[in-house]
């Protein structure tokens, strides 16, 4: 098996997204890709949120941002909760809102068990078999889908690095998975 590898097409990236969505609906997978892919977080950061880190019971609304404190660097990020996300869990609210305490992504059996690792990768598989994506796909992809599709978009490489707590670009730079046919289309959007 090669290195984890972003999801660079549109097209499948909809049909991936769309699976719990649309073909095998299940809200819980739904909202944890779209989170995944729109947050930037790591796998075991997404698994250990937890209802109250999206939402504020007091006020009875959606925060604004996550803030994470990131297992494997111990910094804190802060992670805008965008449109799609907020769609996301709101389609999934029934199943999570009646404890601020409760795992966001709990197990199906055990809700007092976050999701494991292990379920979450076999998730993320479904879906991309669906969508007929290589077996180079997992849950880091969402991580690396982001930035690269945030690079695609213009984002500065720099803003990458410090959304994704990287401490060297070099990091960055293999996240961003970019290969020949990213550099050709550089080449022929240039014509001097």
């Amino acid at each position: 098996m090669g290195t984890t590898q972003p999801i660079k097409d549109k097209k499948s990236l909809k049909q991936f997204e769309g699976y719990f969505r649309y073909v095998k609906p299940n809200p819980r997978n739904y909202a944890l890709i779209i989170v995944g892919l729109n947050s930037a977080l790591r796998i075991s950061d997404i698994l250990h949120l937890t209802c109250e880190d999206v939402y504020d019971f007091q006020k009875e609304e959606w925060k604004s941002h996550i803030v994470a404190h990131e297992q494997k660097t111990g910094k804190i990020n802060r992670i805008f909760i965008n449109s799609e996300m907020k769609k996301a869990l709101i389609n999934y609210q029934k199943h999570i809102l009646s404890d601020p305490t409760q795992w966001l992504f709990h197990g199906q059996l055990h809700i007092d068990k976050p999701l494991s690792r292990y379920q979450a990768h076999r998730i993320i598989r479904q879906a991309a078999n669906y969508a007929g994506l290589s077996s180079e796909i997992s849950c880091h992809s969402l991580r690396k889908t982001f930035g690269y599709h945030a690079w695609k978009q213009g984002t500065p490489p720099a803003l990458i690095m410090n959304i994704y707590n990287h401490s060297n670009f070099q990091v960055t730079k293999r996240y961003l998975c970019i290969d020949q046919d990213d550099r050709d289309a550089v080449f022929a959007k240039i014509n001097l």
